[in-house]
């Protein structure tokens, strides 16, 4: 974090910093002291996604969401105005509806629109059903990104698809683009990233449009 604020003053780029810290310990406080020097510190993430497949799994358990230890921690970040990226696949999605009931003074980022990877009939519609009961907590917004990672291709078809369904259960206000890079490098280009994600959204009015690109994102990262 230190790194990127000192890019930061000396041009101009980038506007924010989400920096990492460890939830799961006894007191979480004492690392977020050490990241509130750096000005541009907007929030936290650390990665709770657990999968049956131990190529997908960055967490060591699957209901760290549910921690209460966890949720005191995660509750802290509300004295300093920060919010929470929030990663999680389908099966968590309940223990992360816990995590944001417990801290209402935090802002929730769903990752990548929970990380749609089965796309099974079966694997939509739970999908489907754990992002409406997240999207039910007024604290939640979701990032529209990493839709290319269970694909390994750069496809407009498929960003549409989780996009529109995305922004039919959130609304576009609480709605925001990401480009996932550099991972998405391994199989697109930035440019070409960001034509896909535009002509999958193409059909939303402009509104719709803006803040998704723009407005949600200057306001959840107080840009």
């Amino acid at each position: 974090a230190a790194w990127v604020q000192s890019v930061a003053d000396k041009s101009g780029w980038p506007h924010a910093i989400v920096g990492y810290a460890d939830f799961t310990g006894d007191d979480v406080r004492p690392q977020l002291e050490k990241l509130k020097v750096n000005s541009l510190m907007r929030g936290i993430r650390q990665q709770f996604h657990w999968h049956e497949e131990p190529m997908y799994r960055f967490a060591s358990r699957p209901d760290l969401p549910a921690d209460p230890k966890v949720q005191t921690n995660v509750a802290k970040l509300a004295d300093y105005g920060w919010s929470f990226d929030l990663q999680v696949f389908t099966g968590q999605m309940k223990d992360a509806v816990k995590l944001a009931r417990a801290c209402t003074d935090v802002t929730f980022i769903l990752q990548h629109a929970g990380m749609l990877e089965d796309l099974s009939e079966k694997g939509v519609e739970a999908w489907r059903s754990g992002m409406k009961r997240l999207a039910d907590e007024p604290n939640v917004v979701s990032k529209l990104s990493a839709f290319g990672t269970f694909i390994h291709r750069n496809d407009a078809e498929h960003i549409k698809t989780i996009l529109t369904d995305t922004v039919e259960i959130f609304g576009a206000d609480r709605c925001l683009f990401g480009s996932n890079y550099p991972i998405e490098k391994l199989w697109t280009s930035y440019a070409d990233l960001v034509s896909a994600f535009k002509k999958a959204a193409s059909g939303l009015s402009k509104a719709d449009q803006k803040a998704i690109f723009h407005d949600t994102a200057a306001r959840v990262y107080n840009l």
